[in-house]
């Protein structure tokens, strides 16, 4: 199974790309920028990756991020990702990355840009990758300030596959977003939107009525609401489920705690992604082999969930037949 999946031609559509950053990379740019960070070793970092909930992950999270200073560090950044994911047999990765969190640290979005856009055309050329890139808005921040840095990305409007909202849930509903998520609308941009992960399934409702989201991160919670979930099923939404943090952050205990089962049983369309893998124990093949192992689900399944990433991805008509062949093949 672990060589069927790793074969399996596999779309990932939630990933933080700044929740990429493995230890070594933290410490090779530390050192080429002059960061000094409070670990003295890889082996420290890793024994930090313990969390209670989404905000002691955020913590560790934003302080990784301080090694990002110049548009090379976030090539490299983007670079080591694609080519680890190219080797556990992903061939689409569509990246979250979180303006705010650099303009607060005074790094200029051009050079966040620069890197990731560069980093997206090498992973074309040299590793046959298709990638797409949602600027996402922190939640946590004030809704004016979201509005500010979406009209300052006009020089990269076109460049952006969809808006986003992601960081610490609770708290700050998506109606917070309404003005944001419509000027993005009417910028012909699509949206996306974390919701249901720690926060109520209400969320999840708000994200499709008042953001007009085609997707929802997360979603897991929407099982306490029997009304959403046949909202959900009726109205094929796609729900970008990453198991492995779900564990990490406590959402569940375990994996054979996780709600997916019942998700797939409900009817809903659901994806499997690795949300942070530096930081919530490995890169898409690790989410799909620790599904198999808690769930002893087939390959059909597999397949099931593969082939309805890459229908509900950011991608050109030539581009998503391509990959569909490569899943009629792998089957």
């Amino acid at each position: 199974m672990r060589d069927f999946l790793k074969r399996l031609p596999k779309a990932e559509l939630h990933l933080h790309i700044e929740g990429s950053l493995e230890p070594e990379l933290m410490f090779a740019l530390a050192r080429r920028n002059g960061v000094t960070l409070p670990y003295d070793s890889v082996e420290a970092v890793r024994s930090a990756y313990e969390f209670d909930d989404l905000t002691s992950f955020l913590e560790l999270y934003y302080q990784g991020m301080s090694v990002l200073r110049t548009a090379e560090d976030f090539h490299d950044l983007a670079m080591d990702y694609f080519r680890r994911a190219h080797g556990e047999g992903v061939v689409h990765v569509e990246m979250h990355f979180d303006p705010q969190a650099h303009l607060a640290r005074g790094i200029e979005l051009d050079a966040v840009m620069e890197g990731l856009s560069l980093a997206r055309r090498e992973a074309e050329r040299e590793l046959g990758m298709s990638t797409a890139l949602i600027m996402a808005f922190l939640r946590d921040r004030p809704a004016e300030e979201a509005m500010k840095v979406l009209e300052s990305a006009a020089p990269y409007w076109e460049m952006l596959d969809a808006v986003g909202l992601d960081s610490a849930e609770r708290g700050h509903p998506p109606s917070k977003f309404i003005e944001v998520f419509q000027r993005a609308r009417m910028l012909g941009i699509p949206r996306v939107a974390h919701a249901g992960e720690e926060g109520p399934p209400e969320y999840i409702r708000e994200a499709l009525d008042l953001l007009d989201v085609c997707r929802i991160d997360h979603g897991v919670r929407c099982l306490e609401n029997p009304e959403l979930v046949a909202r959900l099923r009726d109205e094929g939404v796609v729900l970008t489920v990453c198991p492995l943090s779900n564990v990490r952050l406590k959402v569940v205990e375990r994996m054979t705690d996780h709600p997916l089962p019942q998700l797939l049983g409900a009817g809903l369309r659901l994806t499997l992604n690795s949300d942070d893998p530096a930081y919530f124990g490995g890169g898409m093949l690790d989410n799909f082999l620790a599904c198999h192992e808690a769930f002893g689900w087939s390959r059909e399944t597999f397949i099931q969930l593969a082939g309805t990433a890459i229908e509900s991805a950011f991608l050109s008509d030539k581009r998503r037949l391509e990959l569909h062949r490569q899943l009629a093949d792998c089957a």
